[in-house]
């Protein structure tokens, strides 16, 4: 079948909206139509070339639509039905049968590599293959073909169009707080970065009843942002001025857990250095920069560090779980959001970067 796609061509730094082949699905595959797509920063890393994703590609992995036709071994959902797209894992690793998908054995090679190269739902443009099956989903087109492992139903009165952002950025910063570092009601959390992950996070923390939420980011607008979703107090990072020890001034003693979505050396330090005894640190994406934890520091405050991938989420049980918090009013994400068309991806990536917007969504034409 014909399909619009966004292709990011080697060497480029912007999308290319394009029409292209989707070959036929195969028996465990579903074609979904697309109605929303959110943007990731995974997905711009992997466009301008930092992510070692095969090109030319489609990528997009925070889809949302509905089902158009499903391949004669699946029985999860049915044509019509509304479903949310997420990461893809193998289902049969150790990882997956223990109920952790997220840390699946074949994750780069399902998630990134396009592991199935070839097989029933690639994409081409005449001749040329285009890679796809970019976390088992490809969203940047008007049709994704994804597996039942990412698949997700979803109520029908719940707001289509943007819980694709639920698949991935909204999931791993809500898990962190929710499922990884199992926040109580009554902790204090620093989230170390306000952009989608960490205002996810807030969002979680709040929904959780934490009884300090500190955000601490480089932008008054963004710290505007987190105060609205739910945080107490905010710190604003500079050069030179330790964040942690601002955190201490506002909590004496520090505070029990921190989360860190900055990929920054300095910001991991701060983070660590803010912890109360037998404090709890995560983070979500590796920094750019070497970066040396100080153990012994780690060891006397008894403190636990961990990565932190997609939240600990089980999709099929976590998603519906963020879904039922935000229809019964405690976890408004639709707040982060700003829509786009689908032909304005390139504007939506500047809009992000330059901190216009939080969130962005393309949408689609019927």
């Amino acid at each position: 079948m014909k399909v619009r796609a966004a292709i990011a061509w080697e060497g480029s730094k912007h999308f290319f909206i394009e029409e292209l082949e989707l070959s036929e699905p195969g028996p465990d595959d579903i074609l979904v139509r697309m109605v929303g797509a959110g943007l990731c920063h995974t997905d711009v890393k992997a466009l301008r070339g930092s992510m070692r994703v095969p090109k030319p590609i489609v990528l997009g992995h925070e889809g949302s639509g509905i089902v158009e036709w499903i391949g004669t071994d699946v029985a999860k959902v049915k044509p019509g039905d509304p479903v949310v797209l997420t990461y893809d894992s193998c289902g049969a690793c150790p990882a997956c049968t223990s109920g952790n998908p997220a840390y699946c054995n074949e994750t780069s090679a399902l998630n990134f590599q396009d592991a199935r190269q070839n097989e029933p739902g690639f994409f081409r443009k005449g001749n040329d293959l285009i890679h796809g099956h970019f976390f088992g989903q490809s969203s940047f087109s008007t049709y994704a073909i994804a597996r039942p492992q990412n698949t997700i139903p979803v109520p029908r009165d719940a707001p289509l169009d943007i819980l694709g952002v639920l698949g991935c950025s909204v999931q791993t910063g809500a898990g962190a707080i929710m499922n990884s570092l199992a926040v109580q009601p009554g902790e204090s959390v620093a989230i170390f970065g306000a952009g989608p992950v960490g205002l996810s996070a807030v969002l979680a923390a709040a929904a959780c009843g934490v009884s300090e939420i500190v955000a601490v980011d480089l932008l008054e607008s963004r710290l505007a942002i987190a105060k609205r979703m739910g945080a107490t107090s905010t710190v604003r990072a500079r050069p030179g001025v330790g964040s942690a020890a601002q955190i201490r001034r506002l909590i004496p003693g520090g505070v029990t857990c921190a989360l860190d979505t900055t990929g920054r050396a300095e910001s991991y330090h701060q983070a660590l250095l803010s912890l109360a005894t037998k404090g709890r640190f995560g983070f979500v994406t590796v920094p750019r920069e070497p970066f040396e934890p100080n153990l012994a520091q780690m060891m006397l405050g008894g403190h636990t560090f961990r990565g932190i991938v997609q939240g600990d989420s089980v999709p099929d049980a976590f998603i519906p779980r963020l879904i039922d918090l935000y229809q019964t009013g405690r976890f408004p994400f639709d707040q982060l959001v700003t829509k786009y068309p689908f032909d304005e991806i390139n504007q939506a990536i500047e809009d992000q970067a330059n901190g216009t917007v939080v969130k962005p969504v393309f949408t689609f034409s019927p």
